[in-house]
């Protein structure tokens, strides 16, 4: 071994000793190789996470879902063409329906001109980064020739080795399918799992409002059934007086808002206006946690008239009962409003539960009342968020900046709880601030950071 490394360094390097005096003994080393670039390789690696940079998931699904919109937004355009050329009685009837035709046309052309200016920086983008990786590629093929002792070469053997060894184990022993929830009386069957995101935008005001909730009524009213709403807490990221209405999801994407705001009030906060982001809307009235009480709120979007619905005493309210992860806790996120196939819920906690999620029916009406009460065993502080779906209880944790984990159910029909589900989200944010799911389609939507983020929940 030890001749082995004289004859390397010997290949590398000529000692030689020259003759002084008494006093000293200088040796001159000389080194017979080229000096390796330190700072050739410290431009790779600047180019190389310059690159990595340019490339995110969110480029990708800020194409995908543009071309969601577009395509949800032409067979309504065909439908209300058929349905004026139909129905065209030659005056008021058929100005109004052109108006709308021709509304409808300007934001589907809004949506193209998005689609084309994405479309062209993703082919420019891809142009460069070819460039960019051919670059790289040639530079580290260059740096591979100074590694005379073969350390690259073995590192990439061991890697392809410990490849196949991991393809070896998984044919093997296959992965096995995470535990399934109880489903109840579902009409779509079993909760398997979800996937996407399917939508993800920065909507009308991009960065601006980081706790928010936004989603679809699963009760409309004629004409509604395509609208989506869209509540951001504009003052101090807890309150806000308004909710904001879209008449499609490619309207709520390219930030064309018809007919607009909704105002519960003047002021914000005030008495009756929003705290915190666990909103819905459900039958044509936006259910939310009153400002500064322990109540839901039901704000008519009509007769923009509020009435209220008191929980049971005890209610932890004013940031006294948030959901949270071991990193923080979410504001004011001390009532979860939720909806599914069912109705109206709401998801809260007392004193006397010891901080437990406690789970609520909201029977409709004005004023709403409680309906049921269920009570759980798993502790609101160790979950992030709450939705019901077939009702179902469905609790979420924090697992990293890229998943949540779908961990928890509780059936209302039979009082069963699963503490081990294993479905996992694949975040685009670190934090999910309010989930509602939509029984209309089912869809589960997020928001995030700012974002609004959709799920597709899938059954058996």
């Amino acid at each position: 071994m030890k001749l082995n490394v004289i004859v390397t360094l010997c290949a590398l390097f000529s000692l030689t000793r020259q003759a002084s005096s008494r006093e000293k003994c200088v040796c001159e080393l000389i080194n017979s190789q080229k000096a390796f670039p330190h700072d050739k390789l410290s431009t790779v690696e600047d180019n190389a996470t310059k690159c990595t940079d340019n490339i995110t998931p969110q480029k990708t699904l800020e194409l995908e879902s543009l071309l969601l919109g577009l395509e949800r937004r032409l067979p309504q355009l065909l439908k209300d063409v058929s349905m004026l050329e139909k129905e065209d009685d030659g005056d008021l009837y058929a100005v109004l329906s052109l108006q709308v035709v021709e509304n409808e046309l300007m934001e589907i052309k809004q949506l193209i001109d998005r689609l084309n200016g994405s479309t062209l920086g993703h082919q420019r983008l891809t142009t460069d980064t070819n460039k960019q990786l051919e670059d790289l590629r040639a530079e580290m093929m260059e740096l591979e020739a100074y590694d005379t002792m073969q350390v690259v070469l073995r590192q990439q053997d061991n890697r392809r080795l410990r490849r196949d060894l991991e393809q070896c184990k998984n044919g093997l022993h296959p992965t096995t399918r995470p535990t399934r929830p109880p489903h109840g009386n579902c009409p779509h069957g079993e909760f398997m799992n979800i996937t996407g995101p399917r939508v993800y935008t920065a909507g009308e005001y991009p960065g601006s409002y980081k706790y928010g909730a936004w989603g679809r009524d699963p009760k409309p009213e004629a004409g509604k059934e395509t609208w989506y709403w869209l509540v951001m807490l504009t003052s101090s990221n807890v309150y806000s007086n308004y909710v904001r209405l879209y008449s499609s999801l490619s309207s709520l994407i390219v930030g064309v808002s018809t007919p607009g705001n909704v105002l519960i009030h003047a002021s914000n906060p005030t008495t009756n206006t929003i705290q915190g982001p666990n909103v819905v809307v459900y039958g044509g009235a936006l259910y939310y946690n009153c400002y500064y009480t322990a109540d839901v709120c039901r704000f008519n979007l009509n007769s923009k008239t509020v009435t209220t619905l008191q929980l049971p005493i005890g209610t932890r309210f004013n940031s006294k009962g948030n959901f949270c992860h071991i990193d923080e806790c979410y504001p004011y996120t001390d009532l979860d409003l939720a909806t599914d196939e069912s109705g109206l819920w709401v998801i809260y906690t007392t004193t006397q539960d010891f901080g437990n999620l406690v789970l609520s029916k909201v029977e409709e009406g004005d004023p709403p009342t409680l309906g049921q009460t269920w009570r759980t065993s798993v502790y609101k502080q160790g979950v992030t968020n709450t939705f019901m779906a077939c009702g179902v209880l469905y609790a979420t944790r924090y697992v990293s900046k890229d998943t949540e984990e779908i961990f928890y159910s509780f059936d209302t029909a039979t009082g069963a709880e699963r503490f081990n589900l294993g479905i996992f989200i694949n975040k685009m944010s670190p934090n999910i601030y309010s989930l509602n799911y939509s029984p209309v389609d089912q869809m589960l939507h997020a928001y995030c950071d700012t974002y609004m983020v959709s799920y597709k929940v899938l059954f058996s």
